[in-house]
């Protein structure tokens, strides 16, 4: 059993010279609960928290967070035996070097297991591992296990970003606008990830591009934060088109399943809501009419007229051509407009 704030409070006494017996008449307690205190067979109250402090004018915070400990150390101990085996587990199954390494979580004390404990339900803002099982069951993703917690540590650190955006107020009735000017941004060469953040932004949406974990397949999720929707995206992109459609993707999402995001998180869901936002997409970039002019006649030149004409980016064309094996993905063709 740990000690808690009742070591730190021994060592006060005996800096101080002063009795157990003299604090604990000064506390109204008897000696046996002093003791108790001491030795950690005692939970320190808040309302005794507060007449140590006035004893002793020791911070309340201080004492109630070394109670916290002490309870936190005591449930792991019960449940992996050993801060030993409880630290093997964190490391297999939460990656806290990776986690070190991308910058995502700074550890108070890397040799410390139930700090790096602690620590990591901070970053998934969580009161402890029976509260992130609950969180998963709200994670629409059909994968298990690791997956989902290498997926749950992704979608914290994308949490954790959208602290730093400022969004407008959402209002579904200006999508079709958002989808327009993101078509029109989409029409420019390359990726412009600042003007695409800003635009989602002043349509009152979240938006984070972030690497997953190494060995997550994760392309993107979506999910409703507060009163806005927000969007977040891997970097599992290799082209233009692949990004746009992971875009339009998850804003097929949030036309469709915004009520079913405010409760859930949107990674994987069934087999009918995945193809109605693949349905989206696909029609946003490229409409069936259109898509039917660029397969008669599947040549440079007339997929060109047919971009300029439709106000379509090249790279979703070839993109299409190269999904639906039209064209192979090394052609010259699909090379040559990629990321136009």
């Amino acid at each position: 059993m740990s000690i808690g704030f009742g070591s730190y409070l021994k060592d006060y006494l005996e800096f101080h010279n002063i009795s157990q017996t003299e604090f604990a008449n000064r506390l109204n307690i008897s000696q046996k609960h002093m003791n108790e205190i001491l030795n950690g067979k005692q939970t320190i109250t808040l309302e005794m928290a507060v007449s140590i402090y006035h004893l002793t004018g020791i911070p309340i915070e201080f004492i109630i967070k070394s109670e916290c400990r002490k309870y936190i150390t005591d449930k792991l101990i019960e449940k992996y035996k050993t801060l030993d085996e409880l630290n093997k587990y964190l490391k297999k199954n939460f990656y806290l070097k990776e986690l070190e390494e991308r910058n995502w979580i700074k550890f108070n004390n890397k040799t410390n297991a139930v700090q790096n404990y602690i620590d990591l339900m901070d970053f998934l803002k969580v009161r402890d591992f029976e509260a992130l099982e609950k969180v998963k069951e709200k994670t629409l993703f059909k994968k298990t296990g690791n997956d989902l917690n290498k997926l749950n540590l992704w979608i914290a650190r994308c949490n954790e970003m959208t602290e730093n955006q400022t969004v407008s107020a959402y209002d579904k009735d200006n999508f079709l606008f958002l989808i327009d000017d993101l078509k029109k941004e989409s029409y420019n060469k390359g990726i412009d990830l600042e003007k695409v953040t800003k635009l989602l932004n002043n349509y009152g949406i979240y938006f984070i591009v972030e690497k997953a974990l190494s060995g997550t397949k994760v392309r993107g999720c979506f999910r409703v934060k507060g009163k806005n929707p927000a969007i977040y995206l891997t970097q599992n992109y290799s082209s233009k088109d692949s990004f746009y459609f992971e875009l339009f993707h998850e804003l097929g999402h949030c036309k469709s399943d915004f009520n079913e995001a405010k409760n859930k998180v949107i990674v994987e869901g069934t087999d009918l809501i995945e193809n109605r936002a693949d349905d989206f997409a696909l029609k946003t970039m490229i409409s069936n009419d259109v898509w039917n002019d660029i397969v008669t006649n599947v040549s440079e030149n007339n997929c060109l007229q047919i971009s300029k004409k439709y106000i379509i980016p090249m790279s979703f064309i070839v993109g299409r051509l190269a999904k639906f094996k039209v064209i192979k993905y090394d052609s010259d063709l699909y090379n040559k407009y990629k990321m136009y």
